[in-house]
């Protein structure tokens, strides 16, 4: 990407006061169908997602009941279980001109309260019985635009941090699909935003004053254990990259 990121420009970001609760608006399963056509080939993605009228769910290690992902090798896993999105951005979307709504980005749980400014890596909250870890930010890829059916918003959500947050499930439970979560346990690693802002980070596009503190940021969101080895390694080739790069 040949951009410096609005974290890393020095831009403010769009902080919340951080609560000990969590409220929660709307939860959304799918199972994968096709979703459009890329070189003539059907693109399966569990994208569209449908509002849960039931009044609790099932959630396993891997999945809420009823949700499924199509490509495994990128999306889903232990890691990226359950995908949270805060309803305050799709006021921020449509005012930057695109017509999305909630559930309209593919996450499971529109939550009121928190943003990416306040989340942190390693972060555990209690739902209902069961427990969940943020492990990672989304980072946005071609589906999204495919179901949005607008390519800019991409790199829309990456210029903008409103990415939202992917949870792990420390205990699988039945959940309630209206009560709030609770934080049991406050992380003292990263933020997600920051955390994001690093994966897509250009260093040679930095002001030269502003690289070894970015290097100091990302060695520090490299040692969070919490942060899933995905994006870890991404993070950390990014880095490599750089170094082999400023030695050469």
């Amino acid at each position: 990407m040949n951009r410096v990121p609005r974290g890393l420009r020095g831009a403010p970001g769009n902080s919340a006061s951080f609560g000990f609760m969590l409220s929660l608006n709307d939860v959304y399963v799918g199972e994968p169908d096709v979703l459009g056509y890329r070189r003539d080939e059907p693109v399966l993605s569990g994208i569209r997602k449908a509002r849960v009228e039931v009044p609790e769910l099932a959630l396993s290690e891997l999945n809420l009941a009823g949700d499924r992902q199509a490509d495994l090798t990128v999306h889903g896993g232990v890691d990226k279980a359950v995908y949270a999105y805060p309803a305050e951005h799709y006021r921020a979307w449509v005012a930057d001109g695109f017509a999305v709504a909630p559930g309209g980005v593919g996450e499971n749980l529109s939550v009121t309260g928190i943003t990416e400014d306040d989340v942190r890596i390693g972060d555990v909250w209690s739902w209902g019985d069961a427990l969940v870890q943020v492990s990672q930010p989304r980072n946005p890829c071609y589906k999204l635009a495919m179901r949005t059916e607008r390519k800019d918003i991409v790199p829309a959500m990456i210029d903008s941090g409103r990415c939202g947050w992917y949870l792990r499930v420390l205990r699988p439970a039945t959940v309630p699909t209206r009560a709030p979560l609770e934080i049991v346990e406050r992380a003292t690693g990263p933020t997600v935003t920051k955390t994001f802002l690093m994966s897509y980070v250009n260093y040679a596009r930095l002001p030269a004053d502003r690289v070894e503190s970015t290097l100091e940021l990302a060695t520090w969101i490299l040692e969070t254990p919490a942060l899933s080895a995905d994006y870890r390694s991404g993070i950390r080739s990014t880095v490599d990259r750089w170094r082999t790069r400023r030695a050469g």
